[in-house]
Parts: C-alpha cells; sequence; structure tokens
C-alpha cells in the first residue's frame, strides 16, 4: 500500500462529494435536523402529569392529601369532577392520565386513626408513563402519612418527635435527571452510524453501476487503497458532523462535556472508521445502490437505534435480544460517549468498549478490502 494512491482514490472521492452539493449538505444538516428532532421532541421525563380529583369528603384533610400532589413538580391537578364517569370521560379524550378518588369517609377515619383507603386510578394504554406515574404517586402517599404520624406523635407526648430516618438523596453525574443529558451523547453515536454506513454504501456500488469500476481495476491501483481512499473521504465529512453534532449539544443543549474533549474526538474517529468500514463492505457485496442503501439501514441504523441501549434498557431486554446487542457496536460507543460526556471518566474504565470498536474497524476494513479484491479477481 502507497500513500499516493490511497491519496489519489481520496481526492476521486472528493471530486465526486463536491459535484454533488446536495448530498454534501444533506450530509451536514442531518447531524443538526436528528439532534434538534430528538433534543426537543423525545423526552424520557415524566413531570407535570395531569390529574383530576374527586374529592367527596370535602374535608381539610383531604384538601391536605390534594395540596401535596399540587405541591409536587410530578402532578398537575388540572380540575374537580364530581363523579368517576367524568373521569373516566376525560381519560378517553386523553386530557388526563390519572384521578385520585378521595371517599366520603376518609377524614373521619384518619381521625380516629383507622386505615384510610384512597383510589388511585391510571390511563393504562400508557404502561411506561403510568407505571412512573404510580411510583411518583405513592411516594408522596408515604411521605403524607409519614408526615401525620410524626404530627400525631408530637401531639400525644407534647414534644418534638423527629423522624427515624431522614434520607439525604444526592444524584450524581446528571443530578437534574434531565433525559436530554442522556440523549444527546447517544444520538451523536446514531449520527455518525447513519452519515458513515448510508453514505459509503454506496459509493462502490455507483462505481460498478456506472461501469467505471472496470477502469479503476485496471489500474494498478491494490484493493486496500481503493477501500481506504474511499473511506477517508467520507471520514472527513463524518468528523465534521461530528463537531457539529458536538457543539449543538454541548453550546445549545447544555450538555456537560466533563471528560476530555479531544479523546472524545479519537474515540468518534475510531467508531466511524468501522462505520464506515461496513458501508464499504455492503457496497462491494451488492452492486445495487438501491440494495446497498436498504441494506446500510436495516444493517446500520436499525440496530444502532434499537439495540445498542440509546432509547431502550439493554437490562430490560429478553435474554436473546441481549445476546445481539454484544454485536452491535454503537452499543460501546455509547457507553463511552456518556462515560466522557457525564461522568468525565478515562480509557482506563472503558478498556473494553474500546477494544472492541479497535477489533470490530480491523476485522471489516479487512474483509471489506478482501471482498473488493475478490472483486478484482
Amino acid at each position: 500500500m502507497t500513500w499516493r494512491r490511497t491519496w489519489a482514490m481520496a481526492r476521486k472521492e472528493f471530486l465526486h462529494i463536491r459535484r454533488d452539493p446536495r448530498s454534501l449538505l444533506l450530509a451536514l444538516a442531518v447531524p443538526v435536523v436528528l439532534l434538534l428532532l430528538f433534543g426537543y421532541a423525545l423526552r424520557l421525563d415524566v413531570d407535570r402529569i395531569p390529574m383530576l380529583v374527586r374529592d367527596a369528603d370535602d374535608s381539610p384533610q383531604s384538601r391536605e392529601l390534594i395540596a401535596r400532589f399540587a405541591g409536587s413538580r410530578f402532578f398537575d391537578v388540572i380540575g374537580m369532577v364530581e363523579d368517576e364517569a367524568s373521569i373516566a370521560r376525560e381519560m378517553d379524550r386523553n386530557r388526563c392520565l390519572m384521578a385520585l378518588v378521595i371517599p366520603s369517609d376518609y377524614s373521619r377515619r384518619w381521625l380516629r386513626g383507622e386505615r384510610a383507603s384512597i383510589q388511585l386510578l391510571f390511563d393504562g394504554s400508557d404502561s411506561n408513563t403510568a407505571s412512573i406515574a404510580l411510583g411518583y404517586a405513592e411516594a408522596v402517599l408515604r411521605a403524607h402519612a409519614g408526615a401525620w404520624q410524626i404530627s400525631v406523635l408530637r401531639r400525644a407526648t407534647g414534644t418534638r418527635v423527629e423522624p427515624p430516618l431522614e434520607p439525604r438523596v444526592r444524584v450524581w453525574y446528571n443530578s437534574e435527571l434531565r433525559s436530554r443529558h442522556y440523549i444527546v451523547p447517544g444520538l451523536i453515536a446514531i449520527i455518525l452510524m447513519i452519515i458513515a454506513a448510508l453514505l459509503t454504501s454506496l459509493t462502490i456500488a455507483r462505481e460498478w453501476e456506472v461501469g467505471t469500476m472496470e477502469q479503476l481495476l485496471s489500474t494498478p491501483v491494490r484493493a486496500s487503497e481503493i477501500v481506504l481512499g474511499k473511506m477517508l473521504a467520507f471520514f472527513t465529512i463524518g468528523l465534521l458532523d461530528m463537531l457539529i453534532a458536538l457543539v449543538v449539544g454541548v453550546a445549545f443543549f447544555r450538555v456537560p462535556l466533563r471528560g476530555d474533549p479531544l479523546l472524545v474526538i479519537l474515540m468518534g474517529g475510531l467508531f466511524l472508521f468501522g462505520a464506515l468500514g461496513w458501508g464499504v463492505l455492503i457496497s462491494a457485496l451488492v452492486r445495487s445502490q438501491v440494495l446497498a442503501y436498504q441494506l446500510g439501514v436495516l444493517t446500520s441504523f436499525l440496530p444502532a437505534f434499537l439495540l445498542s441501549g440509546f432509547i431502550f434498557a439493554i437490562e430490560n431486554m429478553p435474554p436473546m435480544v441481549q445476546g445481539l446487542t454484544y454485536l452491535v457496536p454503537a452499543r460501546y460507543f455509547i457507553v463511552i460517549l456518556r462515560g466522557l460526556f457525564l461522568k468525565g471518566i478515562g480509557l482506563e474504565l472503558l478498556v473494553g468498549e474500546v477494544v472492541f470498536l479497535i477489533g470490530y474497524a480491523g476485522v471489516v476494513f479487512a474483509l471489506a478490502t478482501r471482498r473488493v479484491r475478490r472483486g478484482v479477481a
């Protein structure tokens, strides 16, 4: 392999890219569009849950309980209703997610020290949000019951009674629990996978379709130089896309970057090299641009989006699917990105992920080179 021939192949690809400004503009605009769409539209935060209240007791005790929910940032009391039929009607119209029903004997049982009952109704059509809302509601009720018990003890003993346990909760790495800080770093991996695999999956297939591949193969250029030269041009675009995503994520969405920015770029380059190699391999296997594009989407974007832990927790997947995630390179890169962004850790804690990406890049490049060489033969 000689650098002169490799650079000649890269220069040829740069000329193709320059002659197609629309594709280049699309490649540079995709990161910004995806970041804006996912950053604003995709939110996993569950707060300000719309809820209705039916207070059949209408007592100071019931109003105090309602005030507990209204004072929480997780709930938004949007109104009071007179019957449960109104609750069902509003849930059918998707105007509320949950409802609190307080029976008429609530205060009487509460003041007597008996077990008082209330009813919580949830819209289970969105099971994930409903389960999170249930957890929030149970926390509010436990805090309310604990405060009431302490007040009863204070009145009975006439002394200041302190709770036996005072929890002091501190959240590390993402203290405000913003899902945006969790999503944006992972989105960088998705963007690089889309740009790299989809752009390079068309490069060799296009050569075969327009009939220039035979001319290229008649030159002294080796298969490894063809692959590396084509990857080099798109590698430059991919790094530019990554820099755009980093600037938008940090400056616009205020995602903290606690690690070394240079290390983020180096790891991005390593992941990008493997993704580009995968795209070239697909392009070498399939000599049709349409089929290469479809395979690029099927084998790059979908696994990276669904099986990398970007949105869906891998721990909650079936065991068989969890095993498949170990073959998805985006999984390892997302772990690296979140570790560098949110935790500020170094490579000493990411050795396994880095070794996999290095091995993946080497294997894919070797397979792509071998396939191109077989095409030459």
